[in-house]
């Protein structure tokens, strides 16, 4: 792929009461299917804002209801290396949000959710600081370390 295509992403750090993190592990869009762990968002379709995109994906994720989820706490912009891939880089901005903790319901899930997403798990920072599975973006405990001793409660 030579032409440089950009995918908008909203990634959402999804924190519970007892500051835990939401993270799925998924299948990577790459021939080798290795599986990470990410937290939960996706893509901005077209028309629709970061803001609503990140609304729009934690309901269809993980089953919850929101109508704001603050401000932008973080932007990465990355070239994508997965073979399978449609795009060749980027663009995710992330944001916080605090709920009770849940159980992820996937009625919203789509057919290649339902085949990608192998699992979710709530992860306490220590247990994602000693986690040798990967992980992205790969300083996701720092952010996370990050954003609780901001006390951010987006």
């Amino acid at each position: 792929m030579s032409e440089r295509i950009v995918r908008p992403t909203s990634r959402l750090l999804v924190l519970d009461d007892h500051d835990r993190v939401l993270l799925m592990r998924t299948v990577a869009p790459d021939s080798s299917r290795s599986a990470r762990w990410i937290t939960p968002g996706g893509g901005v379709d077209p028309g629709e804002t970061h803001v609503e995109a990140a609304v729009r994906e934690l309901r269809e994720e993980t089953g919850q209801v929101v109508t704001e989820v603050g401000e932008v706490v973080r932007v990465d912009d990355f070239e994508v290396s997965w073979d399978d891939a449609d795009h060749t880089h980027g663009h995710a901005e992330f944001f916080v949000v605090r709920l009770p903790h849940f159980e992820v319901v996937d009625d919203e899930w789509t057919d290649e959710e339902r085949t990608d997403i192998l699992e979710s798990r709530w992860f306490g920072l220590d247990e994602l600081t000693a986690t040798d599975e990967p992980v992205e973006p790969e300083d996701l405990a720092e952010f996370v370390r990050r954003v609780l001793s901001a006390g951010s409660t987006a």
